[in-house]
């Protein structure tokens, strides 16, 4: 067992291999160095695949696929059902790993894999609900529509949530009668590696594979045989992927990337609005795509705003979330640091104040100390740019049409907040806000019962709740002439 990771009932779960047809595939010889970004220590060496175990999962899906899309929606629950009490019973190990190759404090690991066994829990009651219509289409024709499962799955998910993303979208997959080939990202594939280990599913209904990045993204997005293509990732890549997807017209769902406004009104609670702010903004060390990206804050709370949200951002313990009780993580990698570190320092060049923070921490290479700053402006990269580090900028408004403004003059449409007492503004705002998602009183806008998802740049379809399993579904009409009258 690697120093780095303490005692675990389940030590598979971090000597995970990658699985195709229900079997560990080996690579051409070439190997992935999985890292623990607390410590810079491996903690694992996987095998480096490519194209060809792509081919060849998506080769097991299809032939897995004609068995799994006509079993009884009731068998397929019962099979999620069971993986969602493994997974359950398994959360201590389960977080274990993910802590360690992704750096989360862990308690806020445990609290992903409860959210991801949120996902197969509801998915798994989705599948017995995935129901059909007849319409009466004229006095001698019926319509019926179907829905049917809309076949081979390709799923590539991030690392900043390496167990919640997947399930998010294997779940329903899976639930709707779908086979499905994942690419986790090749800095956490331990994490679903032992998802897939526990899922419980026939050989080819679920392959993981990782390694050579575009290799195995250009047999996902262009081989024939997949029908949907579900990706979680930057706007830049979810553009790239899906030009990729449309020589075969795959059906795709695109989660990408956010620009979150967080508005604070002058008659918000403080103590709410900052407890809102530490959910949104300081969560998974700010490396999430809902994150509050720009604070706005009006002039008459700006100031004692900013001194309570100092004063509980400088009490964060940063360190590495195996060894002791920790609030901050790492950033993932050396250029993730450095983009937080370019986004302080072009701020403070362009005039912005920091309160609290900015300096690196001695716990180690990729920890930033928690930072607030004051006097950030439309003309600094942050405002632009996702951060997705532990930064909150705070720029001032004078009035709720000015916020408004600020706050959607973004091309991401993700995500976005506001907190306020009073319930007519809450209306207005909430309706004008540009986003998929709004976060009215509250710094959380996620869980298994809403839908999940972008407008403008930010995305396509909707992830989570009913509407979820809707992704992974074709209609299918069937016209039903009538030739007789009733008899007397």
């Amino acid at each position: 067992m690697t120093k780095s990771v303490p005692f675990m009932s389940r030590p598979e779960f971090l000597a995970g291999s990658p699985l195709v047809n229900g079997q560990p595939i080996a690579g051409p010889g070439a190997t992935l160095p999985i890292l623990n970004p607390a410590t810079g220590e491996t903690i694992a060496t996987l095998p480096l695949l490519g194209a060809r175990e792509a081919e060849l999962a998506i080769a097991s899906n299809g032939a897995a696929l004609g068995a799994w899309r006509t079993r009884a929606a009731a068998e397929r629950a019962g099979i999620l059902q069971s993986w969602h009490a493994l997974v359950a019973q398994n959360r201590e190990d389960l977080a274990l790993p993910l802590t360690a190759e992704q750096g989360k404090p862990l308690a806020e690991a445990r609290g992903e894999i409860d959210y991801a066994a949120s996902f197969i829990q509801w998915f798994a009651e989705e599948a017995r609900r995935v129901y059909g219509e007849i319409i009466p289409a004229a006095a001698d024709r019926r319509s019926m529509v179907l829905k049917q499962p809309v076949g081979i799955v390709g799923a590539i998910t991030p690392w900043n949530f390496p167990a919640a993303m997947i399930t998010r979208k294997v779940a329903p997959a899976l639930a709707a009668g779908c086979t499905a080939t994942l690419k986790p990202s090749e800095l956490t594939p331990l994490t679903a590696f032992a998802l897939a280990l526990e899922a419980g599913v026939p050989p080819g209904v679920f392959n993981v594979i990782a390694g050579d990045a575009p290799a195995i993204g250009s047999v996902l997005t262009g081989h024939p045989d997949v029908a949907k293509f579900t990706f979680t990732g930057s706007t830049a890549v979810g553009k790239y992927l899906t030009a990729q997807c449309a020589s075969t017209l795959k059906r795709v769902s695109m989660e990408l990337g956010g620009n979150a406004p967080l508005i604070v009104f002058d008659d918000a609670d403080i103590d709410q609005a900052v407890a809102g702010v530490i959910a949104s903004k300081f969560r998974n060390t700010g490396q999430t795509c809902v994150c509050a990206n720009r604070i706005l804050v009006q002039d008459g709370i700006h100031d004692r705003f900013a001194e309570a949200l100092a004063a509980r951002v400088a009490e964060f313990r940063v360190g590495n979330g195996l060894e002791g009780d920790t609030d901050q993580g790492p950033l993932i990698t050396p250029a993730a640091y450095q983009k937080v570190r370019d986004h302080v320092d072009d701020a403070v060049r362009h005039g912005a104040r920091i309160i609290t923070g900015d300096q690196h921490h001695d716990a180690g290479e990729l920890f930033h100390q928690p930072t607030v700053l004051v006097g950030a402006t439309e003309a600094m990269q942050l405002a632009g740019e996702e951060t997705f580090g532990p930064v909150a900028p705070l720029f001032h408004f004078k009035s709720e049409a000015e916020a408004l403004a600020l706050a959607n003059r973004t091309r991401s449409g993700l995500a976005a907040y506001a907190l306020t007492s009073d319930m007519d503004r809450f209306w207005r705002v909430a309706e004008a806000l540009e986003f998929g998602m709004v976060g009215v009183n509250t710094g959380i806008v996620s869980n298994e019962t809403a839908p999940f998802g972008g407008i403008k740049e930010s995305g396509l379809g909707r992830e989570g709740s009913r509407h979820g399993i809707a992704e992974f579904l074709e209609l299918k009409t069937i016209s039903l002439g009538l030739s007789g009258q009733v008899q007397a």
